[in-house]
């Protein structure tokens, strides 16, 4: 299976400003080629690649620059072909997952997800945590904010991927279940754009969980790993002002199982784990 991966964004800044951006595919991804040009002009910036080896999260990568004034423009493109074998997972990073985190409040959601899920364990509560997210909450673009976390979504009713991802992660840190939040790239989403699901661990292993139930998660490629979507912003900068005038994102299968693209065809009843 090869899936085309890309990324267009425009930056319009008024002065130097340090700039984080989390686009490219995480590292254990099967590359046939890979290209990230970031430009102001005819004139190519230079940029730092830091990745994170921790874990079985696929060695999430982060790359820093030093923007300037005026139009900056981040492409990627990449070609994945081929899937890869998870990494094993850590007793460390087993640990991190389970606690509360800033948008992923399982503290706060403790009570209401002992007395929901009292008596399940396992594959059945990850199934049952995934079905209630996915049917209590409504997909709302435009309705949700930055700022919101599981306990707005769950309060609210509605949101966007991560919105979803932050509630299916609070609910089963609640149940004792270490769960994550990953960025990834969609073949198939509608509307497309960079997308979340959360992961949950069983057994030495993770599995893919998105609620929102609009992406296939077999053809699903990893961006970034964390507690939540404050560790896998896809841009975050600092010491100066950025608007975003352009963004466009794509992701889709150039050879084998067209199926793996369609959102129809996942059952989100497997269990499936992703590199």
């Amino acid at each position: 299976m090869q899936r085309i991966l890309t990324a267009e964004l425009d930056l319009q800044m008024t002065g130097p400003v340090d700039v984080i951006l989390q686009v490219a595919a995480a590292r254990a991804v099967p590359f046939a080629e890979e290209r990230l040009t970031v430009t102001l002009g005819d004139r190519e910036l230079a940029v730092a690649e830091i990745v994170d080896p921790a874990g079985s999260a696929g060695g999430s990568r982060i790359h820093r620059l030093v923007g300037e004034a005026g139009t900056v423009s981040v492409r990627y493109r990449a070609v994945v072909d081929g899937t890869a074998d998870p990494a094993p997972a850590s007793e460390l990073e087993t640990i991190a997952y389970l606690r509360p985190s800033r948008y992923a409040q399982s503290d706060e959601v403790f009570a209401q997800a002992r007395r929901q899920f009292r008596g399940l364990h396992g594959r059945e509560l990850i199934t049952a945590v995934s079905d209630f997210v996915a049917t209590s909450t409504t997909y709302a673009p435009g309705l949700s904010l930055g700022t919101d976390s599981a306990v707005t979504t769950l309060a609210s009713g509605q949101g966007v991927c991560r919105d979803y991802a932050h509630l299916v992660i609070a609910l089963l840190r609640a149940m004792d279940v270490p769960a994550r939040y990953v960025a990834c790239y969609a073949p198939g989403l509608r509307p497309m754009d960079f997308h979340a699901v959360a992961e949950a661990y069983l057994d030495g292993s993770w599995y893919v969980i998105d609620a929102t139930r609009l992406s296939n998660r077999r053809g699903l490629v990893r961006i970034a790993t964390g507690r939540d979507a404050a560790d896998c912003a896809f841009l975050s900068y600092y010491g100066g002002n950025i608007a975003l005038t352009h963004l466009r994102v794509d992701a889709a299968i150039a050879d084998g199982d067209a199926s793996v693209a369609d959102p129809v065809a996942d059952d989100h009843v497997a269990f499936i784990s992703i590199a």
